[in-house]
């Protein structure tokens, strides 16, 4: 019975923080209701408006050295999450807010294309003998890479108030997705022909 009782709880516990987090699927779009920070207001004595969208690129393995040593294929090790907690929204209307929702998933989607650049180039540089902290310049640098398209794509769009660029941008980052899609974080690349 201790045991029914524990294993209640636990599920209970685990499916409320949860629902804090969406893993990147392809499927989800963002929705405001997911802007949960206590911060995020939708109020028209705002004079400005602004956004952090809560979407992050983890990474985290747990293996011995002889693991580790004969892991080629990270793509499970490395996630796309929205964090609901952490996104936050400022608006002045509700038109202002969906377009900052429209900017969230757009960079939802661009961290989830980073992601896939990062789990191939896991795969590329891997070697047998890598030291385990080799992924720490390639995450950095395509941190750097990601950060600077934001910035870019922020700009264009006035911050979604171009709402035709946005969308046009957002596809182009789609069309990346799927070029990259051996290496989603359930998919298993393609080994690597031998030359002859």
């Amino acid at each position: 019975m201790k045991t029914i009782l524990t294993l209640l709880l636990l599920c209970v516990v685990s499916s409320i923080f949860g629902q804090s987090s969406i893993e990147w699927t392809g499927d989800y779009e963002l929705q405001l209701e997911d802007f949960r920070s206590p911060e995020t207001e939708i109020n028209e004595a705002i004079n400005s408006y602004a956004i952090f969208s809560g979407s992050k690129m983890e990474f985290s393995y747990q293996m011995t050295r002889a693991q580790f040593m004969l892991t080629k294929n990270f793509n499970s090790k490395v996630s796309t999450i929205f964090n609901r907690n952490t996104a936050v929204l400022t608006a002045p209307d509700s038109v202002t807010a969906q377009e900052l929702v429209n900017f969230g998933q757009y960079s939802f989607d661009l961290t989830e294309l980073y992601s896939r650049k990062f789990r191939k180039e896991l795969y590329e540089q891997k070697g047998a003998f890598s030291d385990a902290s080799f992924f720490k310049t390639i995450y950095e640098e395509l941190q750097e890479q990601m950060n600077a398209e934001l910035a870019r794509v922020l700009k264009t769009i006035e911050l979604g108030k171009k709402s035709n660029l946005l969308k046009e941008e957002r596809q182009k980052v789609l069309a990346q997705i799927e070029q990259l899609s051996d290496f989603c974080k359930a998919c298993k690349p393609p080994r690597k022909k031998k030359k002859r």
